[in-house]
């Protein structure tokens, strides 16, 4: 079961971000910030770090070809500065959301960087039709569960997209035998993974000859975790503030069809766009349900989106 298919076309190198509280508490304070972003920009060589590691899987980085591809990844992405802070103010808002899902399911939670690496923590649709945060194929979807038609896809839903990831990385950890692998396979499939293995007669990702999409991916999450663990040794300079965060909302039970959207948000003080961004998974402007089938509906609590002065 392959989960994605040439996820990262539609996200291009799109592999900086991901944060953490303890990378918060580094932030430069209001009072600093301003001077601190005064003529201070350099280019310097990136210092490989001594030991990283992917899920508790040590990199080896005392090989020299691993050395080179992690030194590389640490450079693209320590250098993609407007994309490096755009991934820190999603992750703030995002990550509470992944995080728990992934500990619910017993997967590491390094894993929440993979989605960064998929979608740059959108709604991203690939042109192979792999679509929402986990970049999920269609046949996918379904096979798992998930609701995906021209009315609703849930896909784009991200606690139910992510229970779907979720599902295909312990099957990838059960079958290959290691986080690394597991992390590899969720971009090149079970089978494609296990034949190489078979086949260059290794066991490990970091002995596999790979394709460059599948080659560097492991390499990226492991880069982008250290860049984002240390935003201060990287260069990155952010206060809390800067960060977006979560809307508080409260679910609304739909069991039967909705007519039009956009009456529906008004009845409880917001419109339609802003009933699709937090329920991203409605893809039309009405909801047929001629089942009966219960959805539960994100509405933002009252006073986030006025748009008067």
């Amino acid at each position: 079961m392959k989960i994605v298919k040439n996820a990262l076309a539609v996200v291009g190198l799109f592999v900086i971000g991901a944060i953490s509280i303890n990378a918060l508490q580094d932030a430069p304070t209001d009072e600093n910030f301003e001077k601190k972003t005064v003529n201070d920009y350099n280019v310097y060589a990136i210092q490989v770090p001594g030991y990283l590691d992917f899920s508790g899987e040590q990199v080896p980085l005392q090989n020299p070809d691993i050395l080179e591809r992690m030194d590389k990844e640490l450079l693209v992405n320590t250098y993609w500065q407007s994309n490096g802070l755009l991934m820190f103010k999603r992750a703030k808002k995002y990550f509470p959301i992944i995080e728990p899902i992934l500990e619910k399911h017993g997967i590491p939670n390094d894993f929440k960087y993979l989605a960064v690496i998929e979608s740059g923590l959108t709604n991203a649709r690939s042109p192979a039709g792999a679509s929402g945060f986990w970049q999920i194929m269609k046949a996918t979807g379904k096979e798992n569960g998930l609701e995906v038609n021209s009315n609703v896809d849930e896909r784009y839903h991200l606690e139910k997209a992510t229970e779907v990831a979720c599902k295909y990385l312990l099957k990838s950890k059960e079958r290959l035998g290691s986080w690394t692998l597991a992390a590899a396979a969720y971009n090149a499939g079970n089978a494609g993974v296990s034949r190489r293995l078979k086949a260059q007669n290794v066991t490990t990702y970091y002995d596999l000859l790979l394709g460059e999409e599948t080659g560097r991916y492991v390499f990226r999450i492991v880069a982008l975790k250290e860049i984002l663990s240390n935003p201060n040794k990287y260069g990155f300079n952010f206060r809390d503030k800067d960060l977006y965060t979560p809307i508080p909302s409260y679910k609304v039970l739909v069991d039967s069809a909705v007519t039009d959207f956009s009456s529906f948000a008004k009845g409880f003080g917001i419109n339609y766009k802003i009933l699709k961004i937090h329920n991203p998974w409605l893809r039309e402007k009405q909801l047929n349900n001629t089942s009966g089938k219960q959805y539960y509906l994100d509405i933002p609590e009252k006073g986030y989106y006025d748009t008067k002065p």
